[in-house]
C-alpha cells in the first residue's frame, strides 16, 4: 500500500491552491520562471560571449582577405611584369637572330665578290704573267738608251708599249683588288665581332628567358597557392557570418524568452500576492467570526496548528486497530500508516479542521480522501466505498466524510488480516513523508467524534 499511497498524496497536493495552510510557502511557479529566466540569461550572456568572439574571428578572417586580396594583386602585377619581360627577350632574340640572318647575307655577298676578285685574277694570269716577266727583264738587264739593234729597238718599243697598255690597268686592278681584300677582311673580323657578341647576347637572351620562365613558374604557384587561401578564408568568413547570424538568431529568441518567461514570473508574483491577500482576507474574517461568537461550522480555518493537537485527535472511525505504523504490512514491507478494522456503513469522519485536497476513487484502494491539516501536514484515508466531501471543501473535526462498504478492498487485501470486515487505511505524512500518528491520538481505543476546541 506504501507506494500507491505516496501517489495518491503526490495528486492530493496538485489540488488548488486555497486548499494548502497559508503558513506553507506560495506558489513554485514564480521561482520556478525566475530560475528558468536566470539560465535563460546566463545562456544569453554565453552566446553573446560566442558572437563577440566570432565577430573578432570575422574581423580577422576579412583583414586576411583584405591581405591576400592585395598580395593576389602584387602577384598578379609581378606575373605581367614578367610577362612583359619575357616578351621583351623574345623581341630582342628575335632581332638578334635578324642581325645573325643580315650577317650572314653581307658573308655571303662578300664571299661572291672575293670569288669574282679571284676568277679576274686567274682570267688575267697569263698577261699578268708576261708583264711581270718583262718587267723581271728589265729590271735585271735594262736595255741601252743609245746604242740598239733594230731588234732591240723593236723589242723595247713593243715592251714599252705593252707595259704602257697593261700597267694602268693592272695598277687599277690591283688597287681595286686591295681594297675590295682589305674591305673583305674588314667585314669578316667585323663579322666575327658581331657573331661573338651576337653569340653572347643569346646566351645571355636565353639564361635570362630561362630565369623568367622559373620565376613564373614560381609566381603561378604562388598565385595558385594564395587563391587556395584566398578559397578557404572565404569559407571561414562565410561560415563565420552564418554563425554569427545564427547567435543573432538564438539571441533574439533568448531575449524573447526571457522576456516572457519574466511576464510569466511577474503574473505568478501577483498572482501569488493575490492568493496571500485573499488567504488574509479569509484569515481575518475567520479571526473576526471567532471573535464575535461565529458558529464553528462557519470556520475556514483550522483554530489550532497541528503541530499542536498531539494526543488530542480521536480516530476517525469506530473500530479496532489491527496494524500499526512500522509493522509488516504482509507483503515484504513496512506499513507507513495503521489499519483499522470497521463494520459496514461506519462514518469515517474529519480527525482534525483541513481543507480536502483529493477526494475521490483511486485504483483497487476504494474511495480515497487527502486532507490538507496545514503545516505541510497531510492526512490520508483509504477503503471507504461512498465520499460525502469535494475536493477544495474546508471540513471541521468529526465532520462526515465517508461511509465504509460491505467488504475490504483489493488494494487492503495486499494485508493478511484474518478477518474480511472493512478496514481502513489511515496514514499522517509531514512534508510529503509518512510519520507514526499514533502520536496525535487521544486514546487508541477511541471512537467517535473529535474536537480540535476541546
Amino acid at each position: 500500500m506504501r507506494a500507491p499511497v505516496a501517489a495518491l498524496l503526490c495528486l492530493g497536493l496538485a489540488f488548488p491552491a486555497f486548499a494548502t495552510d497559508p503558513n506553507e510557502p506560495g506558489d513554485a511557479d514564480e521561482p520556478g520562471a525566475a530560475g528558468a529566466a536566470i539560465e535563460l540569461e546566463a545562456q544569453r550572456e554565453a552566446n553573446n560571449l560566442e558572437l563577440k568572439t566570432v565577430e573578432e574571428q570575422a574581423e580577422e578572417a576579412s583583414r586576411a582577405l583584405a591581405a591576400l586580396e592585395h598580395d593576389m594583386e602584387a602577384l598578379r602585377n609581378d606575373q605581367r611584369d614578367l610577362n612583359g619581360r619575357i616578351d621583351a627577350a623574345a623581341a630582342r632574340r628575335a632581332e638578334l637572330d635578324q642581325r645573325i640572318v643580315e650577317g650572314e647575307a653581307a658573308m655571303a655577298n662578300l664571299s661572291e665578290r672575293q670569288d669574282a676578285v679571284r676568277l679576274s685574277l686567274v682570267s688575267r694570269r697569263a698577261v699578268l704573267g708576261e708583264v711581270l716577266a718583262a718587267l723581271q727583264r728589265i729590271g735585271r738587264d735594262p736595255p741601252p738608251a743609245l746604242l740598239v739593234s733594230p731588234e732591240d729597238a723593236l723589242s723595247s718599243v713593243r715592251s714599252a708599249i705593252l707595259l704602257g697598255a697593261v700597267v694602268p690597268e693592272i695598277r687599277a686592278e690591283t688597287e681595286a683588288l686591295a681594297a675590295d681584300l682589305k674591305e673583305l677582311a674588314a667585314l669578316r673580323q667585323a663579322i666575327a665581332l658581331e657573331r661573338t657578341a651576337l653569340a653572347a647576347a643569346l646566351e645571355e637572351n636565353a639564361k635570362e628567358e630561362r630565369r623568367l620562365a622559373e620565376l613564373a613558374i614560381e609566381k603561378a604557384a604562388l598565385q595558385a597557392e594564395s587563391q587556395r587561401r584566398l578559397e578557404r578564408e572565404r569559407d571561414r568568413a562565410e561560415a563565420l557570418t552564418n554563425r554569427s547570424a545564427e547567435l543573432e538568431s538564438v539571441i533574439a529568441s533568448l531575449a524573447g524568452e526571457i522576456e516572457e518567461l519574466r511576464q510569466a514570473a511577474e503574473a505568478a508574483r501577483l498572482a501569488e500576492a493575490e492568493r496571500q491577500r485573499r488567504i488574509a482576507e479569509q484569515l481575518e474574517r475567520a479571526r473576526a467570526f471567532a471573535a464575535t461568537a461565529v458558529p464553528d461550522k462557519n470556520r475556514i480555518a483550522s483554530a489550532y496548528a497541528f503541530s499542536g493537537l498531539t494526543g488530542t485527535l480521536s480516530r476517525p472511525v469506530s473500530g479496532e486497530p489491527v496494524r500499526f505504523f512500522g509493522a509488516d504490512d504482509g507483503t515484504g514491507h513496512t506499513l507507513t500508516g495503521e489499519v483499522v478494522e470497521t463494520s459496514m456503513g461506519d462514518i469515517v469522519r474529519a480527525p482534525v479542521d483541513a481543507w480536502v485536497s483529493y477526494a475521490g476513487p483511486f485504483r483497487s484502494y476504494g474511495q480515497v480522501v487527502i486532507l490538507d491539516a496545514g503545516e505541510r501536514h497531510h492526512v490520508v484515508l483509504a477503503g471507504m466505498e461512498r465520499i460525502q466531501v469535494e475536493a477544495g471543501q474546508f471540513v471541521l473535526s468529526g465532520e462526515p466524510l465517508a461511509t465504509m462498504g460491505e467488504t475490504r478492498f483489493a488494494g487492503s487485501a495486499a494485508l493478511t488480516l484474518a478477518s474480511e470486515r472493512p478496514t481502513l487505511y489511515i496514514e499522517f505524512r509531514k512534508d510529503g513523508q509518512p510519520v507514526d500518528p499514533r502520536a496525535w491520538w487521544k486514546d487508541p481505543m477511541s471512537s467517535g467524534k473529535a474536537s480540535n476546541d476541546t
